[in-house]
């Protein structure tokens, strides 16, 4: 009982910290001028958002921190608590970093492709060792779900978490184009790790994954449309890093691809944009990441959030589902 009401006040103070912050943290941004650069080539009905407050993943990825720790203090040194710290922390740094430098410039050019990328391949690859050598039980085996079969991946298994932490933060990241958007679907994505963690008597995962869905809820109150404020890449990658993490301790790598599926569509989206336009000189979508080209075919902003919001909500109902079973 002491572990579910220990999951319950992690939900509640972590919204309730971040509602009491934003309105404080929001006038302060605009006074320092941190508004959001819009892209030139981007679409004309976001150019009214420049200057609207971003690095506001900050808020809510220093309230899971804080909270998570007071409410697991006595389990401080336990090297799960301080994995998921070191993943969020260290994602969302890679970000802020790529924020301050765009605001700094006052265009949307901050951390080269190559360095962001490096950086958070650095991070995904001191994951892997940190836990091989502090985490009891961590091994290379990977659960294949509904079948209940066991593959050892051996060396293959540090070059899946590689790819993990990188294409899920990128894809997160992509993702946050819209008011809203990667807020709730991160919400329900990270969601059915909760569940799994919670049968698998993982609670110090279970209670950093639910202050992170009370922090975001919190935010969400300022970022649905219209957005006062915006995660920033500081917010986006830092989930990312998270959704890996929680799927790497929770034994659930293949679902995290199911989970994630939002994730997965639009970050193909750019690749097909991309490779379809170096080779054959042609567009496949109006606009990618995806959301912008529903956006070019004539649906609203909130109509496309809600939309993906739904994608986002099966695809998690479905994974949850099939981890449970």
């Amino acid at each position: 009982m002491e572990y579910f009401i220990n999951l319950l006040a992690s939900f509640i103070i972590s919204f309730l910290v971040v509602l009491v912050a934003m309105p404080k943290v929001i006038p302060f941004l605009h006074k320092m001028k941190f508004g959001q650069v819009q892209r030139e080539e981007g679409m004309e009905s976001h150019k009214a958002k420049g200057g609207t407050p971003t690095m506001g993943g900050s808020v809510f990825i220093l309230s899971t921190l804080l909270v998570a720790c007071i409410l697991n203090y006595k389990d401080i040194t336990n090297p799960i608590l301080l994995l998921l710290c070191f993943v969020t922390l260290g994602f969302g740094l890679i970000g802020l970093l790529d924020d301050a430098l765009i605001v700094v410039k006052k265009k949307n050019d901050g951390l080269s492709a190559k360095m962001k990328y490096a950086l958070q391949s650095l991070i995904a690859i001191a994951f892997y060792f940190l836990a091989k050598e502090y985490v009891p039980g961590f091994d290379t085996i990977i659960s294949i779900p509904f079948f209940h079969i066991n593959v050892d991946l051996g060396y293959a298994y540090p070059v899946l978490v590689y790819f993990m932490f990188t294409a899920t933060s990128n894809g997160v990241n992509l993702s946050d184009g819209l008011d809203g958007l990667a807020t709730g679907l991160c919400m329900m994505a990270i969601s059915p790790f909760i569940i799994f963690a919670i049968m698998m008597k993982e609670f110090t995962v279970a209670s950093f994954a639910m202050c992170m869905v009370g922090s975001l809820l919190g935010f969400m109150m300022f970022n649905y449309n219209p957005a006062k404020i915006f995660m920033g890449d500081v917010g986006s990658l830092s989930l990312g890093g998270l959704l890996s993490a929680l799927a790497i301790l929770t034994n659930q790598e293949i679902l995290l691809v199911l989970i994630g599926g939002v994730f997965v569509m639009e970050t193909l989206s750019v690749i097909i944009q991309v490779v379809s336009f170096k080779t054959r000189g042609k567009r496949v979508f109006k606009m990618a990441p995806i959301h912008h080209h529903f956006e070019m075919l004539g649906w609203n902003e909130p109509q496309v959030v809600i939309s993906f919001w739904f994608m986002g909500f099966i695809c998690a109902l479905i994974g949850m589902v099939l981890g449970v079973l």
